[in-house]
């Protein structure tokens, strides 16, 4: 039995090339050209590919045929080295040089033969003080049920290096940051094919979490940062506390970085004067101090490098759905304390100006917003003018988001040759978006469901009372390695005595890149004088089969379905199918579809960047 050193994959070469024959007085003019043939596993003939000097010096001029010979010899004593990493410590290997053709051919032939398995892990803790209350959360048989090499697998180098990183992260993410590993073996038995590890760790102090620390900030108001603060003196360490405040920060829009740590300079200052005084007091009383009891305070620093207050941002681009459009926003960060935005957007089918103050989020994780705003849209015939106040506070996560949203507007529609009618209207409108996604950039397996229900029920700044239903549903599923299943629905419904006066916003239309593909944007609605314009109710549905044939790049197949109308039995689906090309981009999804439209006869294209729900 002898102890299995340690030997980094990266330092394998360097290592190996220390025993290699090459000097620097080899002053061939010409080398020999030869090949090399490697008998072995797979995943082992990778790995002598890459690191075998045989292979790297391959065409290298200054390689003769003594040099060569050389070579071979010595790869049976390089291959084994390489091959214990792996976890078989007694392999068979034979190498020859074959020079009866001609170009010589090194042939490496390798029997790996059984390999060493883990035999057992003797896991010894130090220091790990009981928890307050209900027990330690570090005890041997929690951390040997997480511990990454259990008994019985395979004994390989990277996988013990990963799996001692691993233990030490575990525990370091909580209550013990400066937890660290004392000793490490692993004791390698190639007669009976087995290791027995063996691992200490220490605690280290138990830390606790002490006041919040601001760096950075001179702009703003402190309540941005303090009012997103979830960690309170004296809760435990814990590192997912301190990225998800972190996290929290970043979202504002106040700061162009954010790093939010443990202090610990602070504490290992705190430990050097509390040596230099133990050691002055030695001095003078000879009696040795007793040692601090208790868990060590880790003031929470906060360093921020701020936004510029004020920015102007200018953009272009072009949507299948409304056109071309051109964008201009102006973000001033402290107005009065509150952040305001203002933007303005042209398109060919919409026109909007809106302006917003948001109030810093508050303690209990509100953010607060209200503004006003005019849009014009030009769709299908109808033309509308909407102005509107509102009031919002929306909380919780990306993961769980609500909001609630009352509003008071006025809506000027025109439908020619009719007189343009007005409406007046005060709804207030409770929104929910649940996801569950593996990425929020790139999904690719998940569900998002949305859901919001209001309408404008009081006879106050109103003309027409209605209550309003929207459902809307994601699912992805991944299928075999390659592909990805993609269904979506939504359906919609307003209840009221009479639709005219329900403001067009909040009726339905389909139809666009985002709703039946094959028809144009906001195509499939109700027929009124030639025009379009939205229903009482709306249902679609689509599902695509994406097949990344090499990613990020990939094609789908889709078919969808759906229509809008003033009544449910009214409700009969417009269908399209196609086909499209997908590029998982940096910024997220780029997709391109081509699709055929029943109804109209006639196919269309549509192009969309991002994934929004």
């Amino acid at each position: 039995m002898f102890p299995a050193r340690s030997i980094p994959r990266s330092r394998l070469r360097p290592l190996l090339g220390v025993g290699a024959f090459f000097v620097a007085t080899a002053l061939h003019a010409q080398g020999i050209d030869y090949q090399v043939r490697i008998d072995a596993p797979r995943q082992i003939e990778n790995m002598l590919e890459d690191n075998l000097d045989l292979m790297r010096w391959r065409g290298n001029a200054r390689v003769d045929m003594e040099q060569l010979q050389r070579l071979v010899k010595e790869a049976p004593e390089q291959a084994k080295t390489l091959i214990a990493t792996e976890g078989y410590y007694s392999p068979k290997i034979s190498s020859g040089l074959d020079t009866s053709g001609g170009k010589p051919v090194a042939r490496v032939i390798v029997d790996p033969g059984p390999a060493v398995l883990v035999g057992d892990v003797d896991l010894v803790l130090q220091g790990f003080v009981p928890f307050e209350k209900g027990g330690a959360p570090f005890d041997a048989g929690s951390l040997r049920s997480r511990w990454q090499l259990p008994v019985g697998a395979r004994f390989r180098q990277a996988d013990w290096e990963a799996a001692k990183r691993e233990l030490l992260r575990d525990v370091q993410q909580t209550r013990f940051p400066r937890a660290r590993l004392v000793d490490t073996s692993a004791t390698v038995d190639p007669d009976e094919l087995r290791a027995l590890l063996h691992v200490v760790i220490d605690s280290g102090p138990e830390m606790r979490f002490g006041a919040l620390r601001i760096r950075g900030l001179t702009r703003y108001p402190k309540e941005v940062i303090t009012n997103l603060n979830k960690i309170n003196p004296g809760d435990m360490y814990s590192e997912a506390a301190l990225q998800a405040l972190q996290s929290r920060l970043q979202d504002t829009g106040y700061f162009s970085s954010v790093e939010v740590s443990a202090d610990m300079r602070a504490v290992l200052n705190a430990e050097l004067q509390e040596l230099k005084e133990g050691d002055d007091d030695a001095d003078a009383n000879p009696a040795t101090p007793e040692p601090p009891t208790g868990p060590t305070v880790l003031p929470v620093l906060v360093r921020v490098t701020e936004n510029k207050r004020k920015a102007v941002e200018v953009g272009v681009g072009f949507s299948t759905d409304t056109g071309a459009r051109a964008q201009i926003s102006y973000d001033d960060l402290n107005v009065f304390g509150k952040r305001m935005k203002n933007d303005l957007l042209y398109e060919q089918k919409r026109q909007t100006v809106r302006t917003d103050f948001y109030w810093p989020t508050t303690a209990k994780g509100f953010n607060d917003s209200v503004g006003a705003g005019v849009e014009r849209n030009d769709l299908r015939g109808e033309i509308t003018t909407l102005a509107t106040v509102a009031a919002r506070r929306a909380w919780g996560s990306p993961l769980l988001e609500r909001s609630l949203t009352l509003e008071a507007l006025i809506e000027k529609r025109e439908v020619p040759p009719n007189e343009p009618t007005s409406t007046r209207s005060l709804p207030l409108t409770y929104s929910i978006t649940k996801r569950q996604l593996d990425s929020l950039i790139q999904p690719t397996n998940g569900y998002v469901i949305q859901g919001q229900l209001g309408g404008a029920l009081l006879p106050i700044l109103t003309d027409e009372k209605f209550l309003r239903l929207y459902l809307r549903g994601l699912y992805l599923k991944p299928l075999g390695e390659s592909g990805t299943l993609v269904l979506r629905g939504e359906f919609g419904g307003v209840a009221a005595k009479d639709k005219i006066g329900v403001p067009s916003t909040f009726l339905f239309r389909a139809g666009g890149d985002q709703s039946v593909r094959g028809y144009g944007y906001r195509e499939l609605g109700v027929r009124e004088n030639g025009a379009i314009v939205g229903g009482k109710y709306m249902l679609t549905a689509s599902a695509e089969y994406q097949y990344w044939f090499r990613p990020p790049w990939g094609v789908a197949v889709f078919y969808d379905a759906g229509n809008a109308a003033d009544k449910v039995g009214d409700l009969k689906p417009k269908s399209g199918f196609g086909v499209g090309a997908r590029w998982r981009s940096p910024v997220g999804p780029i997709n391109v579809d081509v699709a055929y439209g029943h109804a109209v006869k006639k196919a269309r294209l549509h192009f969309s960047l991002g994934f929004t729900f």
